[in-house]
């Protein structure tokens, strides 16, 4: 006998009828008995918690011992490297464009006045500074060594890594 296909339709609706009907069905007796045997169980106490010791206390008499912020012998340079140089003036007041890093600063042009020539910097945030040889750029203490069409040159004072540091020529280009 051949099936029509609607009698193949009717045949898998029962099937996967069937199916959901079986997966329904009860299994759940064991899981039942095992919640009604552990509710039926008595309670129990928890014990205290321990009481808190507290650590013991010290006092620091200043008198008799050096500070502990100051180190016992002054500082020497480490670096046997003969290139190194003494390191940046701390005292020097910082300038405002070296809180840039050199690499987000674009020169934009050069300005020849009759005291000399300046660059044209700009800043990440699109103001135009204007400097000139000795100024400062960028936050490793670079100073400007020369301005020319294409490129303002400066010296960088980098650490060396042996507690020295080293001079490292750098410069910003001329931004198309």
């Amino acid at each position: 006998m051949i099936a029509t296909h609607g009698q193949l339709k009717r045949l898998a609706l029962l099937v996967a009828l069937t199916t959901v009907l079986t997966a329904c069905g009860g299994g759940a007796d064991d899981l039942r008995a095992y919640i009604d045997e552990v509710k039926a169980r008595p309670g129990g106490r928890i014990p205290p918690l321990p009481d808190v010791v507290p650590a013991p206390t010290f006092t620091y008499e200043s008198s008799d011992r050096r500070s502990p912020f100051v180190p016992d012998t002054p500082q020497v340079r480490v670096s046997n490297n003969p290139n190194a140089i003494q390191g940046p003036d701390p005292d020097r007041p910082r300038e405002f464009l070296e809180q840039f890093p050199l690499d987000t600063l674009r020169m934009v042009g050069t300005l020849e006045l009759g005291v000399g020539a300046f660059g044209l910097v700009q800043t990440s945030d699109g103001l135009v500074h204007r400097v000139s040889v000795g100024n400062h750029l960028g936050q490793n203490y670079g100073r400007i060594t020369g301005i020319s069409d294409a490129e303002i040159a400066l010296v960088e004072i980098i650490p060396d890594g042996l507690g020295g540091y080293l001079e490292r020529p750098a410069a910003v280009g001329l931004s198309d």
